[in-house]
């Protein structure tokens, strides 16, 4: 059926690291077996698209990113339908549905699409498919699964509302949305019957018998009982079911090495922007005791060469490679070790069905096989169930084939999140889980993601520093999820742990900075594109500062440049700084302790607050706050008057799914009590002073 046969929707997403996007481009491959063709386009592809002067269908996929914020793919758009000029009537002619994807640990759950989804009505569209909003806590396949599969038959009708043949559109535009975010359930105790059954097609987009879907289970009738379920073995009911697998993905990639003799040696950008910053590390100072929990580093790095700048509170992208002992071991499990330093060229396979199939973005041309998995894909992302599906037709193991099957199924969603998602299995994980799946050079081009940059906070102020950009992180580590078990540590923070370790070696104790006459290592870095996280502009703002562990650090830019402001204007009005701190031990992580002794001495620093959530308390009877949270709460009159009253800022910086949801949870009870009002008039105030920009988080 060609395309213009088909019935057209006009597709958009807005994505900040892929999933959208795959979700979208999901949407657009089913699209043709339901007789539909997707015009599928990024938010920020405005000249392809026209709202306006639309007539048909909007699908429309959101994720959210930060705190609440659209993707930065959205800003535009959503700068543009919020423009206070535009008639009510603006958009009445448009029917939409729009699919958002969020994390309900967070604070602001699905509030990208939920910004757009307002704004839309306002400007009067209305919907003809109800809004999902699907949670990456429970799994986002949960919602999104079934809301693809109910898709086509509201596209169906709202075409024929619109032909005259059925009088419809009235009701789904009046009728509210019917939200599909699954809250505080577990998927494992979803009953089946209330999930919309997906809809079988094969690698082709055809719909397909329903038996030919049927994959009947290869283990024993007999009750297995001796063994618990794990990432390679089920247990019944799911190892004896029938499973309902995904179409499989259609392959449009060709890999071709170029013979090393012949190639040019190719020098390749791997900065995904152009404005990219290569900076040598000038000090590099271990904040934490060597018998604390996490190591925490400070990093100074040299910028007075540069045109970079920045204030207080930004962030800005490190450019970092996978870690070179995993891209050794891919390139091994591969049997491709031998051709890492051939230059690939990429072609689009011939009569491939994949519809719009072009050659990822983030793979450049040229590009040799070691520097693509070091520099272009995401080789520890989880993969998806797409991938699991793809991977099944290359393994040759019957019971493996099998076990992949069962992740990838929609009976297996359960153990999928359990065994593959919440564990952050990774691609080599599954090869080493899985030894006879030997899946080509392509299908992981086709499946991974680009390798993203990693954003860090400021730690330091220019006034303070001139010439030179502070940041300080802890060294993630962790244990591989299957055997045999190793410690891992993240990708940016183990890259630049072994550079430190290196400078260590080279130049004796980097603890003092005294590495300046060696050559420093470099590293690229490139601006946030959107920094909201800064001091007002009026330094006679009051301000409450509240950063547990790492989440300090945009804090002490602030305390610097204020001290440098301070001795500029000596006559000036300055508000009061409170900082709300914590640590687990007193002695072991009190991060940037002397700095903030000398912030209090200088009067910069009005009210510290500091509390130990490990050390064991003197008086067991009355113990001393544990978290930053019951800190707050023993001066909750204080924090009302400074908010209300004196019409000051809060910043939050630190972990998202505890702290900042905690610390959330907190202000909503002081203000209830302070200003005795019901908790849902005190959460409205905490949303109007995130509104007017004076409740600020910088979270992760």
């Amino acid at each position: 059926m060609c395309c213009e046969t088909m019935k057209r929707f006009l597709l958009l997403y807005a994505t900040q690291h892929g999933q959208a996007k795959a979700i979208a481009e999901e949407i657009s491959e089913r699209a043709g077996a339901h007789g539909f063709f997707a015009d599928l386009h990024c938010l920020s592809e405005s000249d392809k698209y026209d709202l306006k002067t639309e007539t048909d269908p909007l699908v429309v996929i959101v994720s959210t990113t930060g705190t609440g914020d659209p993707p930065e793919t959205a800003v535009k758009f959503v700068k543009k339908i919020k423009d206070k000029t535009l008639p009510p009537d603006f958009l009445s002619h448009l029917r939409y549905g729009l699919l958002g994807l969020g994390d309900s640990e967070y604070t602001y759950f699905c509030n990208g699409g939920k910004i757009i989804d307002k704004r839309l009505q306002e400007l009067g569209a209305r919907h003809f498919y109800r809004t999902g909003h699907a949670d990456d806590c429970v799994g986002l396949e949960l919602v999104v699964e079934p809301w693809i599969a109910g898709l086509w038959t509201a596209l169906n009708k709202q075409f024929v509302s619109s032909e005259g043949k059925a009088d419809m559109a009235s009701d789904f535009s009046t009728t509210p949305d019917i939200s599909l975010q699954i809250d505080q359930v577990k998927p494992e105790v979803l009953p089946i019957d209330s999930q919309i059954a997906l809809l079988k097609l094969d690698a082709s987009g055809r719909k397909v018998s329903e038996a030919s879907q049927n994959i009947t289970s290869t283990h024993s009738d007999t009750l297995i009982e001796d063994f618990e379920p794990s990432l390679t073995q089920s247990i019944p009911p799911l190892s004896q079911s029938a499973l309902n697998i995904p179409a499989l993905p259609p392959e449009y990639l060709d890999v071709h090495f170029l013979d090393p003799l012949g190639q040019e040696r190719c020098q390749v950008s791997f900065t995904p922007v152009d404005t990219v910053f290569q900076v040598p590390i000038s000090k590099a100072i271990r904040l934490t005791k060597e018998d604390a929990i996490k190591t925490t580093l400070l990093l100074e790095l040299d910028i007075s060469n540069t045109t970079y700048t920045y204030q207080p509170g930004d962030s800005f992208n490190i450019v970092c490679p996978n870690n070179a002992s995993e891209v050794k071991e891919l390139l091994q499990r591969l049997q491709l070790s031998e051709k890492r330093e051939h230059c690939i060229v990429l072609k689009i396979k011939e009569n491939n069905k994949k519809k719009g199939a072009t050659i990822p973005q983030h793979i450049p041309e040229g590009v040799s096989l070691q520097n693509l998995l070091s520099w272009c894909l995401e080789i520890r992302a989880i993969p998806k169930k797409a991938f699991l599906r793809a991977l099944v037709e290359y393994t040759s193991d019957s019971t493996e084939k099998r076990r992949l099957q069962e992740l990838c199924s929609k009976q297996g969603a359960s153990d999928y999140n359990h065994f593959i998602r919440d564990s952050y299995v990774s691609l080599l994980d599954l090869l080493q889980a899985f030894p006879t799946c030997k899946p080509p050079l392509s299908l992981l081009l086709e499946h991974l993601p680009k390798l993203r940059a990693r954003p860090y906070s400021c730690a330091s102020s220019c006034l303070f520093h001139p010439g030179k950009l502070h940041f300080a992180f802890n060294i993630v580590e962790f244990l591989s999820s299957v055997e045999p078990v190793i410690l891992r540590k993240g990708i940016c923070t183990g890259w630049l742990a072994m550079m430190v370790d290196s400078m260590l070696q080279r130049n004796g104790n980097i603890s003092q900075g005294n590495n300046e006459e060696a050559e420093s290592p470099k590293i690229s870095i490139f601006p946030h594109t959107i920094n909201s996280f800064r001091l007002p502009n009026d330094p006679s703002v009051p301000i409450i500062m509240i950063g547990p562990g790492t989440g300090i650090a945009p804090f002490i830019g602030f305390l610097q440049h204020r001290e440098k402001i301070q001795e500029q204007h000596p006559d000036g009005s300055f508000g009061a700084m409170w900082l709300f701190f914590g640590c687990r031990h007193r002695d072991r992580d009190y991060l940037f302790r002397e700095d903030l002794s000398h912030f209090v001495k200088k009067g910069i620093l009005t009210q510290l607050q500091v509390c130990f959530s490990r050390d064991i308390p003197l008086d067991k009877e009355d113990p001393p706050p544990k978290y930053v949270q019951d800190n707050i709460r023993l001066y909750a009159q204080q924090v009302t008057r400074i908010l209300l009253q004196e019409k000051g800022y809060i910043y939050v910086c630190g972990d998202a799914k505890g702290m900042a949801k905690d610390v959330n949870d907190a202000l909503v009870e002081i203000l209830s009590k302070e200003t005795k009002v019901e908790k849902l008039e005190a959460m409205k105030m905490l949303a109007t002073l995130r509104e007017e920009k004076r409740y600020l988080q910088d979270i992760w």
